[in-house]
């Protein structure tokens, strides 16, 4: 019968190590010294240990993703209805999109589902990426990564929205306002879903900037003063990477680049607000 024994997940183990170690030293109520061993049981577990600890959230992640798309894929022309309505929207009376593949019209909505599914699966990705990390983290870490970990997320559902209801329409009219009189637009399903889908997830990744500002000085890495001094090169530098990461047009890239300055000051602000430098009295 010991074979069908349930084994003990890496939390487990390490919970009971910590338990031991703290029965064994006599008097011992300090917190760091609980915190130093979890973290030196975790430096002594072997490699395979935390191979098969990832394997397992890797799997409870796919098989979250895989229930949601099996969920929508009844629904992927509706999907793909919703997405391609801002283009609809700004073409012409006699044009139309148009699919150059023969799969293109099956294909195109499967990775759009598949990419919805991610999307609305991305708290339980992050839920089981914390799951993972969160044994080898002392508790003042905890406090500030449960925080952050929600902002991300909100972050991350602002910069997609913020793309897809302002963004595109905007950049979709520019492109179609200069084309050619002699020109009539129809793009393809499969080129359209790709510039799409890029624009979201660079909008959903620039949208992180405050979270990467505020670790960055939680950290150490950096100081709330040199971020300051150096203001005018980051102002620069967000019109610079907005200028390679968007299509080349004048209003995308303004779209994004504005945002990330002013996601820049947001995430300066809040760690003025949650760290008190020691200032100099000169």
């Amino acid at each position: 019968m010991g074979l069908f024994k349930r084994q003990k997940s890496r939390l487990e183990k390490v919970t009971d190590a910590a338990i031991e170690g703290e029965t064994e030293s006599e008097n011992s109520n300090n917190s760091g010294d609980i915190s130093g061993d979890i973290l030196g049981t975790l430096a002594d577990m072997p490699i395979t240990e935390h191979l098969i600890e990832l394997r397992r959230h890797l799997i409870k992640i796919c098989v979250a993703v895989l229930v949601i798309f099996l969920a929508l894929v009844g629904f992927s022309r509706e999907l793909y209805d919703f997405l391609s309505d801002p283009l609809v929207a700004q073409l012409p009376a006699n044009s139309t999109m148009i699919a150059t593949d023969i799969t293109s019209n099956f294909m195109a909505p499967i990775r759009l589902t598949i990419f919805v599914a991610a999307f609305f699966a991305m708290p339980y990705i992050l839920y089981q990426i914390w799951s993972f990390v969160a044994p080898g983290l002392y508790k003042k870490e905890k406090k500030v990564a449960i925080p952050v970990l929600l902002s991300s997320i909100f972050l991350f559902y602002s910069g997609v929205a913020f793309a897809y209801f302002i963004v595109l329409k905007g950049v979709l009219k520019f492109f179609i306002m200069f084309a050619p009189q002699n020109v009539l637009p129809m793009t393809d399903i499969d080129s359209y879903l790709s510039f799409a889908l890029k624009l979201f997830m660079v909008f959903g990744i620039t949208f992180e900037i405050p979270v990467v500002t505020l670790l960055l000085i939680l950290v150490g890495i950096v100081s709330i003063q040199s971020l300051q001094d150096k203001r005018r090169y980051i102002i620069v530098g967000c019109f610079a990477v907005a200028a390679v990461v968007t299509p080349p047009d004048g209003v995308s890239m303004l779209m994004l680049a504005i945002p990330m300055w002013l996601l820049f000051e947001l995430g300066l602000f809040l760690a003025r607000i949650l760290i008190k430098e020691d200032r100099d009295p000169a």
